[in-house]
């Protein structure tokens, strides 16, 4: 915005939003962003007039997920069939008589960690805060504002 042309205004805002400060400034833009107010609550940030800070998305990688488990689910109950809705270990069929066991039962054991493999694609994640979008209207003619 012209200097020139909006005096007032630019001896409240300055330079802080932008601008040369001799001939330009700048409004605050908030496309893309959420409205902050400044100063530090308790626990919190200290937060500064201007301060431009975080982004919309980001990409979690597996360092970035909790520690957990993955559980592998199993059945003692016959594996006859062909269709793929329980997915899960069964115990093998009987042909001809003889029961065709694939797996041997023994002691429980921690599964080696490298037989599930990492989930995911590295895909962004939506980290925006929840908001609420509102127009913003700066006045460029009226009464002068008080600094108080």
């Amino acid at each position: 915005m012209s200097i020139q042309q909006n005096q007032a205004l630019f001896s409240i805002l300055g330079t802080t939003y932008g601008g040369n400060g001799v001939q330009t400034f700048a409004l605050p833009d908030l496309r893309g962003r959420v409205a902050l107010h400044t100063g530090q609550g308790p626990g919190l940030s200290n937060y500064v007039l201007g301060e431009v800070s975080g982004t919309q998305s980001t990409t979690l990688l597996p360092g970035n997920l909790p520690s957990h488990n993955h559980l592998m689910n199993a059945n003692t109950g016959a594996g006859n069939s062909g269709a793929p809705s329980g997915n899960l270990l069964a115990q093998g069929p009987v042909i001809g008589g003889v029961n065709v066991n694939e797996y041997t039962t023994s002691a429980n054991t921690t599964m080696n960690a490298t037989s599930i493999a990492v989930a995911g694609g590295s895909q962004p994640v939506s980290i925006l805060q929840p908001y609420l979008a509102l127009n913003y209207s700066v006045a460029l003619q009226g009464i002068f504002p008080s600094r108080n």
